[in-house]
C-alpha cells in the first residue's frame, strides 16, 4: 500500500471516528500516531523503572530512525516527558548531594 493510499485510508478513518486536533496541525495525521506511540511507550518504561538508555535505542530502531538523536528530538517537546525527566534529574541530583553534619 503506497503512502497516498495510507493517507487516504487514514483520513477516512479519522473522519468516521470524529478525531479532533490536539496539536497545531489542523487535524490528526498518521505521523501523530507515531509520536503518540513513542511518548506513551517511553512514559510506560519510565514508570516501570527500566533502563531508558537501552530502551531508547530499541525505540529508535523500531521507529526506523537513522540516528538516535532523531528519536530524542521527537520527544523533547512533550510536556509529559519533560516533567518525568525533570523529576528523575531532581532525584539524581538529590542523591549526589553530600549533606553536612548538623550541629546538635
Amino acid at each position: 500500500m503506497g503512502n497516498r493510499q495510507v493517507a487516504h485510508t487514514f483520513t477516512q478513518l479519522r473522519d468516521q471516528l470524529g478525531w479532533v486536533d490536539r496539536g497545531g496541525h489542523g487535524r490528526p495525521r498518521v505521523h501523530d500516531l507515531r509520536h503518540s506511540f513513542a511518548v506513551r511507550r517511553l512514559t510506560l518504561w519510565h514508570e516501570q523503572g527500566g533502563d531508558l538508555d537501552q530502551r531508547m535505542l530499541a525505540l529508535s530502531t523500531y521507529m526506523g530512525h537513522v540516528k538516535i538523536s532523531y528519536t530524542y528530538w521527537c520527544l523533547t517537546g512533550t510536556p509529559e516527558l519533560m516533567s518525568l525527566a525533570g523529576a528523575r534529574f531532581e532525584r539524581f541530583a538529590d542523591s549526589q548531594c553530600v549533606q553536612e553534619p548538623q550541629d546538635v
